[in-house]
């Protein structure tokens, strides 16, 4: 098999003094989706941080194709071609979609352009002179993942894109994550709807206190649910 495009090994984070991650593992080959689960405060969401460098003091390795990226400023890191998608979103309220959609820069060619995304996500097509502050949460979330796709990034980090969506959104967000894959991106996605993920991963890493605990595929679902329950509390 060839080698991941993204590969980490032993990664440790802190905030401050706030150590958060502890020695998280894993790999990421092109073109897979890949979940992180976990409760609240399990260190999902630090994971992507620390996978972008916006944590505070990292240590580990952070491997993305075949380049270190521990050390790396962030804005490196993203040219590098890693593209994040916070869970707060960061929707410009002054911008209209169209505005919001250009504003970050092409790091890499082969990004997505505006009537590429504006076919993947339709509803911003008719929304596309609206500011960003009359968006409904489900139209800001694709405009978010819309945004990062201009940019040529070949890895995204989604960070709970189905938070607070109604189940129509979910299942438009889940087609849209299909669709990207079909198109050769490659996906790590921070969940803890574990039913949403299963529609979409390929692989499932379960976290609990900063640390990788169990790996899963779909096709071990049947087998594990158990065991998930367990970690999710579900």
């Amino acid at each position: 098999m060839a080698e991941p495009m993204l590969k980490i090994r032993g990664l440790e984070a802190w905030y401050g003094e706030s150590h958060v991650l502890h020695g998280v593992s894993l790999d990421i080959h092109e073109g897979e989706v890949i979940t992180l689960l976990g409760r609240n405060g399990a260190g999902k969401t630090s994971t992507l941080r620390a996978i972008m460098g916006l944590t505070g003091r990292r240590a580990g390795s952070i491997l993305f194709e075949g380049k270190e990226m521990i050390g790396l400023r962030p804005d490196l890191i993203a040219r590098s071609g890693i593209a994040y998608c916070p869970e707060e979103r960061g929707i410009f309220a002054s911008l209209d979609v169209t505005e919001n959609l250009l504003l970050p820069p092409a790091v890499r060619p082969g990004g997505l352009s505006v009537d590429e995304i504006y076919t993947l996500f339709p509803n911003l097509k008719e929304r596309a002179l609206s500011p960003g502050t009359k968006l409904s949460g489900g139209e800001q979330q694709m405009l978010a993942i819309g945004r990062i796709l201009r940019t040529g990034a070949k890895l995204l980090l989604l960070d709970e894109p189905s938070e607070g969506l109604a189940p129509v959104i979910v299942q438009q967000i889940g087609r849209t994550i299909r669709e990207l894959k079909s198109r050769g991106f490659t996906v790590l996605l921070v969940e803890q709807n574990f039913r949403f993920a299963q529609t979409v991963a390929d692989r499932h890493y379960v976290m609990e206190h900063g640390e990788v605990k169990a790996t899963v595929t779909n096709a071990e679902l049947a087998t594990s649910l158990d065991r998930l329950h367990e970690y999710l509390a579900v």
